[in-house]
């Protein structure tokens, strides 16, 4: 009986190590906005993945940034603080592959750098600093499977913190090709980034009485649309 009971014990232990290596390896994405701090975490399901942990943190990083150039120290510390809660995240789940990215407030500040060091340093977290088409070419990716099927065109508006980005994507490929395709050639035909967010709008015309504001920031978003409609 007890040469029966190790062996079932062993072969306990060798079904428990199996599913323990079964375990499909975990991505998360990390995105440091101008207003937002998020992470997604997630595992391969089928043809795409399944989200299995997120995390909102609104840090602010681009106030001030209109008006001086510059991170301002407070908005600093409140990144930080959200980025040390994701890193612990992270470190707990034992997720394996791991993107950060930083847009437009990292783009735009002169000491945007600094701080992306200071962030690697203090949480392990690596972040680079995209450029604009490879935020609308990310902004298209995420929402490819809301593009109806039988949609030949679509306007794609990915509205931060910090700008807004619009993408005139021929829907076909996007449908034909999949997230696979999708990830080899975005079929992106056009794309503009326009300078404007939530953050910076409000800080824009935030010394405007609201009744003032609110026209005068509609008519300086259709500005900024008109250009690109114009542009070659």
């Amino acid at each position: 009986m007890t040469t029966n009971k190790v062996r079932d014990d062993r072969k306990a232990n060798r079904k428990s190590g199996s599913r323990k290596r079964r375990r499909p390896p975990l991505y998360a994405a990390v995105d440091m906005g101008t207003n937002n701090c998020r992470l997604l975490v997630a595992a391969r399901r089928g043809d795409g993945f399944a989200v299995l942990d997120s995390h909102s943190q609104i840090a602010r990083l681009g106030e001030g940034l209109e008006a001086t150039g510059r991170l301002s120290d407070a908005s600093i510390e409140r990144a930080m603080d959200a980025l040390t809660k994701i890193s612990k995240k992270l470190k707990s789940k034992k997720v394996g592959h791991v993107r950060c990215i930083a847009t437009e407030a990292c783009r735009r500040a002169e000491n945007g750098p600094a701080f992306i060091q200071r962030v690697r340093e203090e949480t392990g977290l690596t972040f680079k600093i995209i450029g604009p088409e490879e935020e609308a070419r990310l902004a298209l990716i995420g929402c490819h499977n809301l593009i109806e099927p039988d949609t030949d065109r679509v306007l794609v508006v990915d509205i931060g913190g910090g700008s807004t980005e619009l993408s005139f994507v021929d829907a076909r490929p996007a449908h034909e090709g999949g997230l696979e395709g999708l990830l080899k050639k975005p079929p992106i035909l056009a794309w503009r980034s326009l300078p404007v967010g939530v953050v910076t709008l409000t800080e824009a015309f935030a010394h405007l009485p609201e009744e003032d504001a609110y026209p005068q920031m509609l008519a300086h978003v259709m500005e900024q649309i008109d250009k690109w409609k114009r542009a070659p």
